[in-house]
């Protein structure tokens, strides 16, 4: 069994929870078996330690780590986690936030501006080096910044950071710089498929994204 694996992507707020959960929903109703991770992993040893960066609790943010470092901790965390993979075991393997999230967010903080973008080279660190699978299809779904941390603000409590933002969300500029270098990253390699999330300035409705999704999927014959 050749298993097809499809990542969930997009800027903080940007619904990527619910589709994924609809997306697995969907599949999970034809027939399909299908696994899923969701990263970083907090409870993880790692991925607590991107919550701790990501929240200041020790007194040393995220923003202020050089943007390799702190890819390297992502890094680790989905290194961890897929020590236990075995290729083939179901038919679609879906993951909430995967490698080109970490490509992303690491080469558009502040700290970082007017520097080279570390994409290709957090590539070559996961894929390359740790040897986690490469993706299927990247789905980014494009919602506009400030509709995004509207949207962040709804989420409520959460272990990591309590019932504010991280210090990510916390920041508007490196949210809409993100989201260009998403579409950025979109025209560059083609294994990314961007789903428009909004019309007439207002969210559409998750079903109808999610049509939009099935529809990519089967386009590139992966459904």
């Amino acid at each position: 069994m050749n298993t097809k694996i499809i990542t969930i992507e997009g800027i903080d707020g940007s619904g990527k929870t619910v589709q994924f959960r609809l997306l697995k929903e969907y599949l999970l109703n034809a027939g399909h078996s299908v696994a899923s991770r969701e990263f970083p992993v907090y409870e993880s040893f790692f991925g607590k330690q991107v919550g701790k960066l990501l929240s200041g609790e020790e007194g040393v943010l995220a923003t202020d780590v050089d943007q390799k470092s702190m890819a390297l901790w992502y890094a680790l965390d989905r290194w961890e986690s897929f020590r236990d993979y075995r290729p083939g075991e179901t038919d679609f393997l879906l993951m909430n936030r995967y490698v080109l999230s970490n490509a992303v967010y690491q080469s558009i903080r502040e700290r970082d501006l007017g520097k080279p973008d570390i994409m290709d080279w957090v590539f070559d660190l996961e894929y390359g080096h740790f040897g986690l699978p490469r993706p299927d299809l990247n789905i980014f779904f494009d919602v506009n910044a400030k509709r995004a941390g509207q949207n962040v603000d709804r989420k409520g409590f959460r272990d990591y950071v309590g019932s504010g933002r991280d210090v990510y969300e916390k920041s508007f500029g490196m949210q809409e710089r993100a989201r260009e270098m998403y579409l950025e990253a979109a025209e560059r390699y083609d294994d990314i498929a961007v789903i428009g999330c909004m019309e007439d300035g207002a969210m559409r409705a998750p079903e109808a994204i999610l049509e939009s999704v099935i529809g990519e999927l089967q386009n590139r014959k992966i459904l």
